[in-house]
């Protein structure tokens, strides 16, 4: 196995070009594992610690450029005001050790459907740049996952950033786990509201090939909440209302039985997750507008 440590951005683009089957490493959290165990035995690895360029994020306007390798804990102190369905994701990445070394980009480079990050990404509606010594392009979070630990980038392109917008409304993770840290997700469920677009977005993880947005469950409830008026009254939707929701939410999966947990528990749980994540999400909208003096509107 050759190591190779690019010291800039655009000979990490070299070399991922010369090696296409090469194995980026950032973190190493994912990665490291799978060669300890023997999982993986690529002929190349890029070390991409020295490109400092990944590991800085910038706000541009109502947009967050995030760097594919800012550490989970930079997320969680810098900014949990600007992306906070990402910083809640953060908080319960593993263990301390980990969130100082992990970022996003690791988890969509990965792909497993059950990363931490993905439902928070789904939720916000985040672009990922993508590059290669060709040039750059953008893929939408909502087209990136092609299959179990599938991506859309072409063997010769690297994750620089994330998109990210800046949060409009409040946004909520919540994830099950055989216990309180180090756990792989048994399923997670993101859910932002979106006032301006009177709208709200969610994301799943770890209870179908891949993470997977719930977008019969968004559409009957921006639906309700539209007939209802409650953007402009802030009167939550009524009991019926929000366990249909919890059911189509559960009708987007497409889990399996394993180790960590049964199919049907996952179903079950994610239902129960997109109720107690929209009623927080929606109790936390009305405590804002209330602070700001400001209607629902």
């Amino acid at each position: 196995m050759e190591f190779l440590r690019p010291a800039s951005w655009e000979e990490a683009l070299a070399a991922k070009a010369a090696h296409p089957a090469a194995v980026p490493l950032a973190g190493g959290t994912d990665v490291m594992v799978e060669l300890n165990f023997d999982h993986r035995r690529p002929a190349h690895l890029i070390d991409l610690g020295r490109v400092t360029a990944l590991s800085t994020w910038e706000r541009d306007g109502d947009t967050v450029r995030l760097g594919a390798s800012v550490p989970y804990t930079r997320i969680m102190t810098e900014l949990a005001t600007e992306l906070p369905g990402l910083a809640r994701a953060a908080h319960t990445v593993a263990s301390p050790q980990i969130r100082n070394r992990g970022g996003v980009g690791g988890n969509l480079g990965t792909a497993s459907p059950a990363g931490d990050a993905h439902p928070a990404l789904l939720a916000s509606g985040a672009d990922i740049e993508v590059a290669s010594v060709r040039g750059t392009r953008h893929v939408p979070v909502d087209d990136f996952y092609t299959g179990v630990k599938r991506n859309a980038l072409a063997p010769d392109e690297l994750i620089r950033a994330i998109h990210l917008p800046v949060a409009r409304g409040p946004q909520q993770f919540s994830k099950v786990g055989t216990r309180n840290a180090m756990v792989i997700a048994v399923c997670a469920f993101g859910l932002a509201l979106h006032p301006d677009r009177r709208t709200l977005r969610t994301g799943i993880g770890s209870a179908a090939p891949t993470p997977v947005r719930a977008k019969d469950a968004e559409e009957f409830l921006t639906s309700v909440l539209d007939e209802e008026r409650s953007w402009e009254t802030g009167r939550p939707p009524g009991e019926a209302a929000l366990r249909q929701f919890g059911q189509l939410a559960s009708g987007a999966c497409n889990p399996i039985d394993d180790v960590r947990g049964s199919a049907a528990y996952r179903r079950h749980a994610v239902g129960v997750m997109a109720r107690r994540t929209f009623t927080w999400a929606w109790q936390a909208l009305g405590t804002e507008q209330r602070r700001n003096g400001a209607s629902c509107a």
